[in-house]
């Protein structure tokens, strides 16, 4: 069987002691770890076998209720909670019933373990998806919750009081890639073209979600984006979209990409981070 992957988003990307020791109380095959202080979240990849992958993704999970406090939480990339989301990935088709089955042992483990109210989205809730829990924020989570108009699938029916939500699916692999602009281009350009070319936009590429957004750190735009299946839309199909409306300095990948995805990428665009899964199993042992 090949191992599934977890790939547990934590809100933090800026303390790297913080960062670190959640790395480790995760005790697993990790396979990577990016963190962007501008986004403030950190993406850490492990892969594993059904039962001891969502032990460790629980263990990572306290050491992340322990470090990060929701309330004081000032970053670009959407969350609603410590522990933002925690997909398990399965590389194989056959694989899908076993990466379901242990993401519904996460949910159970981070609701019942760790008191987190857990939300599943994607092909566990019917195609509910993340967009449509974080919308408005940890805030607008907590009022439709108390509202009665939504209910954790599992954990306790309110808001943790430090540590927000989780949201748990099972999926295949999906590619989270960011083309940053060359200057001047604006945070107005960023999101311009982004609303052109996500799903539904006037040039819209099938499955990609994307925002524009404006790294204060490093002083430009960026079209951050979100492939939910590369076999629809390669990263070269993304670079060629925003190609045609502003100049692309270069590109970065967040965690960890199918080797495919990079089929006919273009050599004049430097990609920060690049590693595929393959390369990472071959070499994570």
């Amino acid at each position: 069987m090949t191992p599934l992957l977890a790939i547990p988003n934590v809100s933090e990307g800026r303390d790297q002691s913080a960062i670190a020791a959640i790395a480790d109380a995760f005790d697993a095959r990790l396979l990577g770890v990016h963190s962007d202080p501008d986004h403030h979240r950190s993406v850490f990849t492990l892969a594993g076998e059904p039962g001891a992958l969502s032990a460790a993704v629980s263990r990572g999970a306290r050491e992340a209720l322990a470090r990060v406090d929701l309330r004081t939480h000032r970053g670009l990339h959407p969350r609603i909670g410590a522990l933002d989301v925690a997909p398990i990935v399965y590389l194989d088709d056959a694989d899908r019933g076993a990466a379901c089955a242990e993401a519904l042992v996460v949910a159970d483990l981070l609701g019942n373990e760790l008191g987190l109210p857990v939300f599943l989205y994607g092909q566990l809730a019917a195609g509910r998806t993340r967009a449509e829990l974080r919308r408005g924020g940890p805030a607008e989570l907590a009022r439709r919750i108390e509202g009665g108009e939504l209910r954790a699938d599992f954990g306790p029916p309110w808001m943790h009081p430090t540590a927000g939500a989780a949201l748990v699916s099972a999926r295949p692999p999906l590619i989270a890639f960011n083309v940053e602009l060359a200057p001047p281009a604006t945070l107005q350009d960023a999101r311009a073209i982004a609303a052109q070319i996500r799903e539904g936009g006037s040039e819209g590429l099938v499955s990609l979600r994307a925002l524009g957004l404006w790294l204060s750190r490093r002083g430009v735009a960026q079209v951050s984006t979100n492939v939910e299946d590369d076999r629809a839309t390669s990263l070269a199909h993304v670079v060629a979209a925003v190609r045609r409306h502003a100049q692309v300095t270069e590109a970065e990948l967040v965690g960890l990409a199918p080797q495919r995805a990079f089929d006919g990428f273009p050599n004049d665009v430097p990609v920060r981070n690049r590693r595929t899964i393959e390369d990472a199993l071959r070499a994570t042992p």
